[in-house]
């Protein structure tokens, strides 16, 4: 369906696909200062008040948070479920085991363990984007739009079995969507460079792995969690290294634990303070 909205596109443009293939690419929300001044050094994205809107006649304050707002809900180990207000439904590291409540248009992957990737993807899944190539040597890269949701990655390397490190074999997801940058850190194996934090730009909402040392120790993995000054930091993989993760950033965020199975967020409700939101089930 999205490549035949493409192709669509190309003829309402008077492109050939082959001259589309040299059209711009997606710009970057949450990049652009990146791009703009290399070597920057981000912060968190408070919104001042924001501008009045004029309502169209028929519409109410509830109709504009449901425009702006995205559904976020944690499935399980790595996996979230990610709906944009156009109804487009996001799951990250799926493998298949942990299943939102409807099958989703796109699904994320990382491979440094099963739990976290799957080799047979349901059919009706509209795009698979898995964070590393099978091509060796070869750094993947998103750049796809799908619906109101824009998904792009930054490559980092992984563990092997051995010990080894495998070049760009994880994948930090972000997803634009209604305004917000939300950011999914993968099976993280290392502390990211001054090249990682600019591609990534600014995350609202930041998904960090917490198990001790599985991905990253409480330590390297605060000092990440730190440098990217997100709004909304939510917890996922390993219930068992949430305290030591807590304790890590003691001081410097606000706790708070989810009230309902969904948590709702928008640019105008971000928190003031860094906060640590733990989800239901975690």
């Amino acid at each position: 369906m999205l490549r035949t909205v493409v192709f669509i596109l190309f003829g309402l443009l008077g492109l050939t696909p082959v001259q589309a293939q040299d059209a711009p690419m997606a710009v970057s929300q949450c990049q652009a200062i990146a791009r703009a001044v290399p070597g920057a050094t981000f912060a968190s994205y408070i919104p001042s008040a924001p501008a009045p809107i004029v309502l169209a006649q028929g519409t109410d304050q509830a109709d504009l948070a449901a425009r702006e707002e995205v559904r976020i809900t944690y499935v399980g180990h790595s996996t979230y479920f990610i709906e944009s207000p156009g109804g487009v439904g996001i799951a990250t590291d799926y493998s298949g085991v942990h299943r939102p409540s409807r099958l989703p248009d796109v699904v994320t992957m990382n491979k440094a363990h099963s739990t976290h990737f799957t080799l047979s993807p349901d059919a009706g899944i509209e795009e698979v984007l898995q964070g590393w190539s099978d091509v060796p040597g070869e750094k993947i890269r998103h750049n796809v739009v799908v619906g109101d949701a824009y998904i792009r990655n930054v490559t980092t390397d992984i563990r092997s079995w051995g010990g080894d490190f495998e070049k760009d074999g994880n994948s930090i997801f972000i997803f634009e969507i209604a305004g917000l940058c939300i950011g999914h850190l993968g099976h993280l194996h290392h502390e990211l460079t001054e090249s990682h934090y600019t591609e990534i730009g600014r995350l609202d909402v930041l998904m960090v792995p917490v198990d001790g040392g599985l991905t990253l120790g409480a330590d390297s993995m605060s000092r990440v969690v730190e440098r990217l000054r997100s709004s909304i930091i939510l917890p996922m993989h390993r219930p068992g290294g949430l305290t030591s993760f807590i304790g890590m950033l003691a001081g410097t965020v606000d706790v708070s634990y989810a009230s309902e199975p969904t948590i709702r967020v928008s640019i105008r409700t971000l928190p003031k303070r860094p906060t640590i939101l733990v989800p239901q089930g975690m």
